[in-house]
């Protein structure tokens, strides 16, 4: 009776260890699921910051607080070297902090991990120690994960995760925040071209018109706050004619002339650059082609109608001409000719694409062309 009592209750135990097993398995596996999800999600967020209207800064920004908020992090930092030194790009940790941070790279137990692309993690084992690289910063950190980042094999900074507990990383999966590691440089790789265009955006001499280059930084996020919008792009199709026939002078007065016209005719929130040379491109910001028609044919008839000169006390100029070297410029009259191309352009579309075709389209017109056409 007693043996098989036992029995019975051998197998019980064996079916509950196995049935806790199975359980344990299960809730190990919703986890993974659960992790995957997040994962996905995270990456979804950092797709969706990238879309946005925001500067590089500002997304690099929205990143770090995402991961914060995600993984329940105490302390998120990413430094980025921009050429010349180290920048913190974002960080939640308080800015007296930061020199400190900002300098990883140069403390002996990082340097092994940026020569060989490994995370390092440092911990202490009690409140009252701190991490070898804080100054001043007992009761801060006292565990730290610290990864190196690279982009096509070439180091661009680090990430560094702390936390305000010693051994708080001990047991953390350093696979997902390798997969999140990779996500931080995929973003850092992708908005790197927008951070070359908003740096090399320049002020033109003569119009004070931003160059072509703020149409795809700044230019942009007013454009795509609406879903279409008209891109118009004008060229001063005799301009060679008046350099020539008169003198340059006179050519960079008609071009500060027209300029100044059209940036005072058309509203704040549409886009107004100089594009090169003698093209100027305008963004009707959230109006189709139909509702600019008549505004952009009244603006050509303005243009064309212009008599422009040089000021009286500009000075003397003589045309390159050899018939005309006697001629006071400032005494000459031109009127400016313009051929002008419009085309939609549709919110998350290639904008660059569009003004390409704009811009093929007035090159390879014949140079006494002047319409207005749609394409």
């Amino acid at each position: 009776m007693i043996i098989g009592v036992a029995v019975v209750l051998v197998i019980i135990v064996i079916i509950l260890v196995i049935y806790n097993i199975k359980i344990s398995q299960k809730i190990q596996k919703f986890k993974n699921i659960n992790q995957k999800i997040t994962n996905l999600q995270v990456v979804q967020d950092f797709m969706n910051t990238i879309g946005e209207a925001s500067s590089v800064d500002e997304k690099i920004k929205k990143i770090n607080h995402i991961l914060i908020e995600k993984y329940d992090i105490k302390y998120s930092t990413i430094v980025v070297f921009n050429g010349a030194e180290y920048e913190i790009k974002a960080s939640n940790v308080d800015q007296r902090h930061w020199e400190s941070l900002k300098s990883l790279q140069d403390v002996d137990m990082f340097k092994d991990s940026i020569q060989t692309a490994t995370p390092k993690y440092v911990t202490v084992n009690n409140e009252n120690e701190r991490l070898p690289y804080q100054k001043m910063e007992f009761g801060r950190a006292k565990s730290a994960i610290f990864f190196p980042l690279y982009i096509d094999n070439v180091y661009i900074g680090y990430w560094i995760l702390e936390s305000g507990t010693p051994h708080d990383f001990d047991n953390i999966d350093i696979t997902v925040l390798e997969v999140i590691k990779d996500n931080i440089v995929s973003v850092l790789k992708t908005v790197v071209h927008q951070k070359t265009l908003e740096s090399i955006v320049r002020t033109d001499l003569f119009t004070g018109l931003y160059s072509e280059e703020y149409l795809y930084g700044e230019g942009k996020k007013i454009i795509d706050q609406y879903t279409i919008s008209t891109i118009c792009m004008f060229k001063i199709t005799n301009i060679e004619e008046i350099n020539k026939n008169y003198c340059r002078e006179l050519g960079n007065e008609v071009i500060k002339e027209i300029s100044g016209y059209v940036q005072n005719s058309i509203a704040e929130d549409y886009v107004f650059v100089r594009y090169m040379g003698p093209k100027f491109v305008i963004a009707f910001s959230g109006v189709d082609i139909e509702g600019v028609a008549a505004f952009v044919n009244d603006i050509k008839e303005h243009i064309e109608q212009m008599r422009i000169s040089l000021p009286e006390d500009s000075g003397t100029y003589t045309s390159e001409l050899p018939d005309n070297k006697n001629r006071d410029m400032t005494k000459q009259t031109v009127t400016p000719i313009i051929n002008v191309a419009l085309s939609s352009y549709y919110k998350g579309t290639g904008l660059e694409e569009v003004l390409k075709k704009l811009e093929e389209y007035l090159d390879n017109a014949d140079k006494s062309e002047s319409d207005i056409t749609n394409i």
